[in-house]
C-alpha cells in the first residue's frame, strides 16, 4: 500500500478521479438510435505546484454505426458531412479504442482509480459514451459509470453564464464561432475553462485545496468504480 504521501497529488485532489474532458458530435439527441459522429477528449494533468491544466488533445471523427439514425437539423447545427471521404472516420469500437486505451493507460500511471467525464452538459457527452461502449462490447471503460463534473455549473457559479461560448469568454479565453460545433475546438475549450475554475479555486482556498485532505481522510484513494 502507498503511503499518502507518495500518492500522486491528482489522484488525492479528485478523491481517485483521474479528470478526462469529453465533448462529442451527434446526429441528435438520443444515444440509442442517433449516431456518434465525432468524440474528442483531454487528460487533464497537474503540475508540481498543483495547477491543473489540459494534456494533448485525443480526436476521432467516427462512422454512424448500423442503423445508426441522422436528424438533418442536428448536421445542420454541427456542419458535419458524415460521409465527406476526407473525414477519416473510423468504426466506433476502433474510435473507442484509440480514446479509451489512452484514458485507461493515464488513469493507472496518475494513481487514480476511475476517470471522470467532464463536460459542457457532461450527462450527454457520457450517455453517447456509454451507448457506444454498449453497443460495441468494449470492455473496461475507464469511465465512472454516472459520475460527472459539468462545467455548465461551474461555470455557473463563477461566471454566471451556461452557455460554452459566452462562459469563455467571460473568462478571458476567447471564443471561434467559425471553429464551434466540432469537438476538436469545444474540448479544447471546455478543458482550458475547467482547469481555470479549478485553479482559480485552489488560489482562493490554497490550504484547504493544496496541502490536502482532512488528516481523517489522507488514506488510499476509495474505488469509485461502482
Amino acid at each position: 500500500m502507498m503511503e499518502p504521501a507518495q500518492i500522486p497529488y491528482i489522484a488525492r485532489r479528485f478523491r481517485g478521479f483521474l479528470p478526462v474532458v469529453v465533448d462529442v458530435e451527434t446526429a441528435g439527441f438520443d444515444p440509442q438510435r442517433h449516431a456518434l459522429l465525432e468524440i474528442a477528449a483531454s487528460i487533464i494533468r497537474m503540475d508540481e505546484e498543483g495547477r491543473v491544466f489540459p494534456g494533448a488533445t485525443l480526436h476521432c471523427h467516427v462512422l454512424p454505426f448500423l442503423g445508426a439514425e441522422i436528424d438533418p437539423r442536428a448536421l445542420a447545427f454541427t456542419g458535419i458531412d458524415p460521409h465527406h471521404p476526407f473525414r477519416d472516420a473510423l468504426p466506433e469500437k476502433e474510435a473507442l479504442a484509440r480514446l479509451l486505451v489512452p484514458i485507461r493507460k493515464a488513469v493507472k500511471s496518475s494513481g487514480c482509480n476511475r476517470a471522470i467525464l467532464v463536460g459542457h452538459n457532461a450527462a450527454f457527452d457520457l450517455g453517447f459514451l456509454k451507448a457506444a461502449v454498449e453497443r460495441t462490447g468494449f470492455k473496461n471503460s475507464p469511465f465512472h459509470s454516472f459520475s460527472v463534473f459539468d462545467t455548465v455549473s461551474l461555470a455557473g457559479l463563477v461566471y454566471g453564464q451556461t452557455v460554452l461560448a459566452r462562459a469563455a469568454q467571460m473568462a478571458g479565453l476567447g471564443w471561434n464561432s467559425n471553429e464551434a460545433h466540432s469537438a476538436l475546438y469545444d474540448v479544447e475549450q471546455t478543458a482550458r475553462l475547467f482547469c481555470q475554475i479549478v485553479n482559480r479555486w485552489r488560489e482562493l482556498d490554497p490550504l484547504r485545496v493544496w496541502e490536502g485532505t482532512p488528516p481523517e481522510a489522507r488514506d488510499e484513494p476509495e474505488d469509485f468504480s461502482q
